[in-house]
């Protein structure tokens, strides 16, 4: 064991942020995943996450899902914190640096840490769509699919959306199915 610590000290991981680049993320992940692996680093440096969450997104009509990024330009690493440990991360291609205070890296929080583990294990789904309020649309499947309507209101929980019409000089208000409209 390097450093004379056991695998077992618990006491001493902890989770620390490093900063990458923008779109670098995952590319960090695998990174150091490999340099762990490579220079024989699982005493020191334990796991290595992008903190991301489900995501649901309209597109074509259809519903994706996604896993988006929490904190972009930031990844998780549990380590216990040594010269060698810092040196393999801090080192690692696209790191820019970690977060710090008074030139030591600062852990995160247990708090914290929870609060990101339930975001990014939640069930509950999260839905974007590229519609907006004001904008103009047509109806795919419905009577009055020749006419341009204007959306009012955008439901993303229910994938519900309000659009209106002059019908007779008079505005009037229809729900549909994200599925029942595309944009103009």
């Amino acid at each position: 064991m390097k450093n004379n610590i056991k695998q077992d000290s618990w006491l001493w991981r902890q989770w620390f942020v490093i900063h990458t680049y923008s779109w670098y993320e995952d590319a960090v992940e695998k990174a150091l995943r490999n340099r762990i692996e490579t220079m024989n680093m699982q005493d020191l440096i334990f796991d290595v996450q992008v903190p991301k969450e489900p995501e649901f997104v309209i597109k074509k009509w259809k519903p994706h899902e996604i896993k988006k990024r929490i904190f972009p330009g930031y990844v998780l690493v549990n380590m216990i914190v040594t010269d060698e440990s810092w040196f393999i991360v801090r080192n690692t291609p696209n790191v820019t640096w970690f977060i710090w205070a008074w030139n030591t890296p600062v852990p995160v929080s247990p708090e914290e840490f929870w609060i990101i583990q339930l975001r990014m294990k939640s069930k509950e789904w999260k839905f974007k769509t590229d519609f907006e309020v004001w904008e103009l649309v047509k109806i795919t499947s419905w009577p009055f699919s020749s006419y341009e309507w204007k959306v009012t209101e955008v439901d993303d929980l229910k994938w519900k959306i309000k659009v209106s019409i002059d019908v007779f000089d008079r505005e009037t208000q229809i729900e549909l199915d994200f599925n029942q409209i595309a944009k103009k």
